[in-house]
């Protein structure tokens, strides 16, 4: 059994149960309280020098980069659908992965992290460059889910997985989706029970 130290806030721990919850595997999570301070804490440095959210532990295989995860539990269990083999996918499905982590991510940090979670501790001008990147990101998003029903084309793949789990993280901030094929996609995204089974409850 895989064990997953979480917080429910967090999009890259959530990314990682939507796919152990649709690819019906057993895994464990051990929440990691962030307000306290837990990941600070001499014990949870010990497993993550990092100090951040999630941590996957696999017997003694440890990985704490949550898109690495995923590509993990795919080639270990074959999940081709998820992952696909088929070259120009696997490349398209590579390129979202990396865009969602170097793009979209610091976005959705500036805008939610400043915005919300620090509260008056946060830097507004991080939160109004935020708002200016969300609408180039949306855009390329927007224009990318025209041609195709999922970033990578017909069929859901990790890489929907784990911007989806950016789009709701912006939704704690009050954006939501406007362009309509971003957000017939997002809905579809959304209605996932490995998606729905992510959120905080």
């Amino acid at each position: 059994m895989y064990t997953l130290y979480h917080a429910p806030y967090s999009q890259h721990s959530r990314r990682i149960i939507s796919l152990l919850e649709q690819a019906g595997l057993d895994y464990k999570t051990i929440s990691v309280n962030m307000e306290n301070g837990d990941y600070l804490s001499d014990w949870y440095r010990a497993i993550n020098p990092n100090h951040q959210v999630p941590t996957f532990i696999d017997d003694e295989l440890i990985i704490y980069e949550s898109n690495a995860v995923l590509r993990y539990l795919c080639l270990k269990h074959d999940l081709q659908a998820w992952y696909p083999h088929e070259l120009k996918t696997r490349a398209t499905t590579e390129q979202w992965l990396d865009w969602n982590q170097c793009l979209l991510a610091p976005c959705v940090e500036n805008i939610v992290l400043h915005g919300v979670f620090l509260g008056a501790q946060g830097d507004p001008a991080r939160v109004d460059l935020g708002h200016t990147q969300w609408q180039e990101r949306e855009a390329i998003l927007d224009s990318a889910l025209a041609i195709t029903p999922y970033l990578c084309g017909d069929q859901p793949t990790i890489a929907d997985l784990s911007v989806a789990s950016n789009i709701f993280q912006l939704g704690i901030a009050d954006v939501e989706p406007a362009g309509s094929s971003l957000q017939r996609w997002y809905d579809a995204m959304a209605s996932l029970q490995g998606f729905q089974k992510s959120l905080p409850k």
